[in-house]
Parts: C-alpha cells; structure tokens; sequence
C-alpha cells in the first residue's frame, strides 16, 4: 500500500511538472511592441492588414517578431508624427515590455514636403530642404526626448532599437519623376537624409538606444538604381518608401545584425 502510495505521489509530481512546462515557456516569449511612422508599418510593402496605418506583413517588424516568434503588438501608423506616438502608441507599452523597435521623425520636420518641392518641376527645392534641416536640428531632438522617455518610463525593462531612414536617391541623370529632380537635388536631399540620421542616432544614445543605421544596407539600392528597394513617384502604390525587399532586405538584416 505504501508503495502504491508513493508510486502515485510520483506520477502526480511528474505530471505537474509536464503541466508546468508549457507554462514557463508561454512565460518566456518574447513581448515586442512596434511604433513609429510608415516606414515601421510597412508602408509601400504591401499588402496592408490595416488600411488606415498601412501595416504590412511585409514590414521589419512583422518580419522580426515572426523570427522571435513574439508575443507581437504592431502600432507604428503611416503619417505618425512624435506627438502621435505619444498619444496613440505608447499605451501599448507596460512593465512586461522585452523589447521595443521604433522608427519616427521625418513626418515632423516636413521631409516629404521637401521631397514634392524637389520632384516639382521648375522648382528650386533647396528652401524646403533647409527647413526641413532646421526643424531636424533645433526642435526634433525635444520631440525625440519626450518620447524615448515615455518608452523608458512604461517599459523600463524593454530593450529598445531605434530605425534610421535611408538615403533615397542614386544620383543618376533622368532619375525620377520623368527626370525633374537634378542630380544636384539628389544629392542635397541625400545629404539631408544623413543629418536627419544624426539627429536621431545622438537623441537615441543619449537614452542608452540602440541606433539602427541602415544606409549602408540600401547603398546601391536607392531610387533609380537598377534594383531599387524604395518606391519611386508612382501613383500605384505608397512613392518614396521602401518596398517589401526594402525591408526583408535592408532593414530587417540590419535590425537582426543589431540585435
């Protein structure tokens, strides 16, 4: 009887123990949150689970928490500016955060309204491009500052990985937009794109973020190279945004290499 007792209590413990696995393991997976603008929800990857915020299966972060096999949360919107963030996003952030990827900023210095001044034809863009400069170097890092202290503040647990912009153009004659934007205008935007990456690379570090860079990924890939990963003008599908193969190829290998 006594063995028969202690033969029970043995199974029973193994049993429990079984039960208790599946549960550690749920307990352990990943919980990634993903904000920021279009070019986090995948805008111009396509197809779109959401319409409105054009996220995409195709984009860095669907790809990313897919590899991690995630507890996944995906709030990055198409047209979201650092004050949307605040107020529409970060809500889903909380203590059990693990890691956090957010890419924001070119919405709120006006950057695509450089890109139409620059593609307009007859139109010097250069005033647009500086303007955009100027909104990126003295009220940017403020934005940026209140924002990764929200993310600190909410998930103070979580690591976080902030996304860069590419460089978006080759530089080529008769590149774009039946060849209104000059080579010259190219590059300056190019060169915009560079300070707007360290803008957002210092305010990142300053919080102990890792910066995402992902202009090396991109080089020889931008518009009007022969196998672009950006869209171009086009009224077919979201212009000046990376495609799928922008992210499944430049983006995500450099956030993977990051992490």
């Amino acid at each position: 009887m006594d063995r028969l007792r202690r033969s029970a209590t043995t199974a029973i413990a193994a049993l429990a123990a079984l039960l208790v696995i599946p549960a550690a393991a749920q307990a352990q997976q990943t919980e990634y949150v993903a904000l920021g603008d279009s070019y986090s929800s995948g805008s111009g990857a396509g197809p779109y689970t959401d319409a409105a915020c054009q996220r995409s299966n195709k984009a860095h972060p669907a790809l990313l928490a897919a590899e991690l096999g995630a507890e996944f949360t995906f709030v990055a919107c198409g047209g979201a500016t650092t004050a949307d963030v605040l107020a529409e996003q970060v809500q889903a952030l909380d203590a059990g955060t693990d890691l956090v990827t957010i890419g924001v900023g070119g919405n709120d210095i006006g950057w695509s309204d450089a890109v139409i001044a620059c593609i307009t034809p007859f139109q010097n863009c250069t005033p647009a491009i500086e303007e955009a400069e100027r909104r990126a170097t003295e009220e940017l890092p403020a934005r940026l500052d209140a924002v990764y202290t929200e993310i600190e503040t909410r998930a103070p647990d979580a690591e976080v990985y902030v996304t860069g912009y590419p460089r978006l153009f080759a530089a080529r004659n008769a590149c774009d937009a039946l060849g209104s934007i000059s080579i010259a205008e190219q590059i300056r935007m190019n060169q915009g794109a560079d300070l707007l990456s360290g803008v957002i690379q210092a305010a990142a570090e300053s919080h102990g973020f890792t910066y995402v860079d992902v202009r090396d990924e991109f080089a020889g890939h931008e518009i009007c190279s022969r196998t672009p990963w950006l869209h171009g003008f086009t009224i077919f599908d979201v212009p000046y945004h990376p495609n799928a193969a922008g992210h499944s190829s430049g983006y995500y290998p450099a956030l993977l290499g990051a992490l």
